[in-house]
């Protein structure tokens, strides 16, 4: 018994190595830039470059445009399948894991050369590329946010609380915002948080459409400078997890109502 409880922590502490040494080192080196002491001039160079405040701020953006697309389009469907079409839930979830599948080089390139020239020609004005640009991230991250909707409805009596709504009179744009889209808020949120964080990290799909993206700036400053990307590796993974206490924090308590209140 003592030899059995012992290896789940053998198991964690390699995991917590693993992952804590590579980012000690980093965190480390990006107080190095001033030689001979330690120092966080790395981090004030950082905050102080206005393309990273602005780039950050365009990720940001695209991502809060990327979640709400995603949550329109989504959670109707996931809805629809497991209420009216529960047959072709294998059919969707092999849609859904497709950008697993088909790599963004080849996505980015197909709406390129598929928007740039009537009769759908779209990447000729920044706002229509950012069209384009939360496309792009939608496909993405569609495999995280429809598998995040996707528990939280198996996790209700979707069709129970339906039924009830309708003997209130409800209708069905009333069931989805005041009866299933609160049921989901979890599911959502954490769909929401991986989407945030493949924006901010994703490079290929905003540099092959020349938008001032986080990503692109994250890769330019690291060709040329050291101590920086460092910096940057570190404030971004702050971040990441700032957004998790966040919602932590945001749905702490609501385990019961994912339950459809039982």
């Amino acid at each position: 018994m003592r030899r059995g409880s012992l290896w789940p922590w053998v198991w964690l502490g390699l995991g917590a190595v693993y992952f804590f040494v590579p980012l000690l080192a980093t965190a480390e080196f990006s107080l190095r830039m001033q030689k001979g002491t330690l120092s966080l001039l790395a981090y004030e160079k950082v905050l102080q470059n206005r393309e990273f405040i602005s780039s950050f701020l365009f990720s940001l953006r695209m991502a809060l445009l990327t979640i709400l697309a995603g949550v329109v389009l989504i959670v109707p469907t996931a809805y629809w399948v497991h209420l009216r079409l529960p047959r072709l839930r294998p059919l969707i979830e092999l849609l859904t894991l497709l950008p697993f599948v088909i790599p963004v080089i080849v996505l980015v390139f197909g709406l390129i050369r598929t928007y740039s020239r009537p009769p759908l020609l779209m990447t000729t004005t920044p706002a229509s590329t950012d069209v384009l640009l939360v496309a792009g991230y939608l496909v993405v991250s569609l495999p995280y946010l429809y598998r995040s909707v996707d528990v939280g409805l198996r996790a209700m009596d979707v069709r129970h609380l339906t039924e009830a709504a309708q003997s209130l009179g409800a209708g069905w744009g009333t069931i989805l915002l005041r009866v299933i889209l609160p049921n989901l808020r979890t599911a959502v949120l954490t769909g929401a948080l991986l989407t945030v964080a493949i924006v901010i990290g994703e490079l290929t799909l905003a540099r092959y459409l020349s938008r001032p993206a986080f990503g692109p700036f994250l890769a330019q400053i690291g060709q040329d400078r050291a101590f920086e990307p460092a910096a940057l590796s570190i404030l971004s993974l702050a971040m990441t997890w700032a957004a998790m206490g966040t919602i932590y924090w945001m749905t702490r308590g609501q385990q019961g109502q994912i339950g459809g209140g039982h």
